[in-house]
């Protein structure tokens, strides 16, 4: 069996399993009386005022006539109001009515509560790998990103996210990079210092997170009183492609200007592209470097700086 049979027998696996798991083939989603296809519909109108039917039906992938007798029979049950389009009189637009809403809202209670029922049953390593693997899929199926940079908070550090951020830095670069656990080792002891010596105000991590998923970091560390160091930058896969990296530089460079310190420097190595593309970007000039043989490679690292 080729690699693309096997790929399509377990897509076509996954999709049995998966309309098992949410009751598509009973006809009668949660118990409600709607069809899977009806609770959708019935979801999108709860979420947006304004459809119009036909960029409703693209939005689903609905055939129009298909749409048109569901919405018939909301607006026969006293669910949907048609209204004239503000952008377009020639169009009604779309809405739920307050019976509508209540119809709507036993449905997404039960939705949640059984999604919350099933995931309860894993613990929170588990819980990260099924969004990892759910956001992976989303991405990979549509081709398009599954994960949207509006989408996506950068917050301060939390407790339980240094954990993260030391796994996500040994995972990644032995994937991308054949780095060795000696890397995984380093970035250990760089967190457990800021963790001791964290001195609120003049030192910060910034965690850039979407729906509970940490998607990468960004540490600055006080090194003097006009110096600080910009450590532990790093996007993971599900977030790459949406600028993260850039908004957390940015956003680390912001807080160091604010702290009053006079420069900003880094530690990288010439390998890593990307990184180094975001740090030209904002103003950082090379100002040494050198070939040194770490994590099991020979590499050439070098020290960037900012005047703040």
């Amino acid at each position: 069996m080729s690699d693309l049979e096997s790929a399509v027998a377990a897509l076509r696996r996954f999709n049995r399993f998966h309309t098992r798991l949410i009751g598509a083939l009973s006809g009668s989603l949660h118990g409600s009386g709607f069809t899977l296809t009806e609770a959708r519909v019935l979801y999108e109108l709860a979420r947006r005022d304004g459809w119009l039917a036909g960029d409703l039906a693209k939005e689903l992938g609905l055939d129009p006539a298909y749409l048109s007798r569901i919405l018939k029979r909301f607006a026969a049950e006293g669910w949907l109001l048609r209204e004239r389009s503000a952008a377009d009189g020639r169009a009604l637009s779309l809405r739920l009515s307050e019976a509508g809403h209540a119809v709507f809202r036993p449905l997404d209670e039960a939705s949640q509560t059984e999604a919350a029922e099933r995931l309860r049953t894993l613990d929170e390593t588990q819980r990260g790998r099924l969004v990892t693997a759910l956001t992976d899929a989303e991405t990979l199926l549509s081709n398009t990103s599954a994960v949207k940079a509006a989408a996506a908070v950068i917050r301060p550090h939390r407790p339980g996210d240094i954990g993260w951020v030391i796994a996500a830095h040994g995972r990644i670069y032995a994937e991308d990079y054949g780095w060795d656990i000696e890397f995984e080792a380093f970035v250990a002891e760089i967190a457990a210092g800021f963790l001791r010596a964290f001195q609120p105000g003049l030192e910060q991590g910034l965690i850039a997170e979407r729906d509970g998923q940490i998607l990468g970091s960004a540490f600055v560390m006080r090194e003097s009183d006009e110096v600080a160091k910009l450590r532990m930058v790093i996007v993971d896969r599900p977030g790459r492609g949406l600028g993260l990296g850039k908004a957390l530089v940015r956003r680390a460079i912001d807080f160091a200007r604010a702290a009053g310190y006079r420069r900003m420097q880094l530690w990288t190595n010439d390998i890593l592209h990307a990184a180094r593309a975001i740090y030209v970007a904002e103003g950082f000039r090379l100002i040494a470097q050198e070939t040194h043989h770490s994590f099991g490679q020979d590499l050439v690292g070098q020290n960037w700086e900012l005047v703040l």
